[in-house]
Parts: structure tokens; C-alpha cells; sequence
């Protein structure tokens, strides 16, 4: 139990240097509540998401596992976002698809990146951030809710970002690249 609550509270400390300079974890709390809220009451565009590719590290997996493992994970969501003035990008999103045992998997959560455009237009961005969230699966305790925080990297061009995360694990369990288009409109 002590290692679960260890591998949970790391990663949401990770969040704190992303979201600002803040000097106090009250800070860091009060702006974090503050861009959920902005994001929710103000969002600038309706995105729609695609998942793409649910790839397994194949040093980390016996080749029997992964050759019955469903890497094309049909399915869809949405969410709304907003840009600040840095080219920081926040978001709230709903998802579901189809996992590794081709099994729906739903996730709701908050997405936050550091943005860098790569042009005077600000057509071309890359960012690099952290999600939270909620997901449920049909392997872990019958769709009991499993909290999550995971890494987002990020491409786009104007409205289309392909969005990646990666899903750390042990031998054939977990170490996932999930992959998904998303477009806002």
C-alpha cells in the first residue's frame, strides 16, 4: 500500500514545477483549482480526439502477449481547451476506446502543457506537460476507478495536434505509447 500511495503522490508533485514558479504547495493548488476552473468557464475551442495507437514496448513484453494485444484503439472523445498568452495549453476531456484486450477503456481528466511555438505565425507547436485524471479498465477490478497522472507530448499545426502519452510499467504489464489526434474547432 505504501508503494501505491508513493506512485501516486510523486507524479502529482511533478505537476507543481509545470504549473508555475509557486512558492508553497498552497500555490501551486490555487493556480491548479484556478486552470481548471478558467479552462472550464472560459474554454476557447471544442476539441475532438482520434485515438491512433496504443503501441507496447516490445523490450518490455513477451512476444506471445504482444502479438494478442489490440494496438488499434477505436474509439473517440472530446473535451474543451484554451491557449494562455505563452502558448500554454489547458484542457478538460472525456475519452473512451478500445485497450489492449480490446475492452473499453473510458478516461476523463485535465491536460496541461508548456507550449513552444516554432514559427513567428505560431502555426507550428510543440508541447510538453502532464494529464491527471480518472480511467477505468475491465483487467483491473471489474472497471473499479484507477487514478492516473501521465505525461503528454504534443505537435501541432493551427488546430491539429497529434498528442502522445506513455504508460510506465513492469515486464508485460503497462509501458504503452498511446497516441491520439486531436483537433479543436
Amino acid at each position: 500500500m505504501r508503494t501505491v500511495s508513493l506512485a501516486l503522490c510523486l507524479p502529482c508533485m511533478l505537476l507543481l514545477p509545470f504549473a508555475s514558479a509557486a512558492t508553497s504547495l498552497h500555490d501551486g493548488w490555487s493556480w491548479l483549482k484556478n486552470d481548471v476552473s478558467q479552462t472550464a468557464q472560459s474554454p476557447q475551442r471544442t476539441d475532438i480526439y482520434l485515438p491512433l495507437i496504443s503501441w507496447h514496448a516490445r523490450f518490455a513484453y513477451d512476444k506471445d502477449k504482444t502479438d494478442n494485444y489490440n494496438e488499434t484503439p477505436w474509439g473517440g472523445g472530446f473535451g474543451v481547451s484554451r491557449y494562455d498568452d505563452d502558448g500554454n495549453w489547458s484542457a478538460l476531456y472525456a475519452m473512451a476506446f478500445k485497450d489492449s484486450h480490446n475492452e473499453w477503456q473510458p478516461i476523463i481528466g485535465y491536460g496541461w502543457e508548456k507550449g513552444w511555438y516554432l514559427d513567428e505565425q505560431r502555426d507550428f507547436r510543440l508541447g510538453l506537460g502532464l494529464t491527471a485524471g480518472i480511467t477505468a479498465r475491465d483487467d483491473f477490478a471489474n472497471y473499479v476507478p484507477l487514478p492516473i497522472v501521465l505525461p503528454l507530448f504534443s505537435a501541432g499545426y493551427k488546430r491539429v495536434n497529434l498528442q502522445f502519452t506513455y504508460i510506465p510499467g513492469t515486464h508485460n504489464n503497462g509501458n504503452v505509447l498511446f497516441a491520439w489526434l486531436r483537433y479543436g474547432f
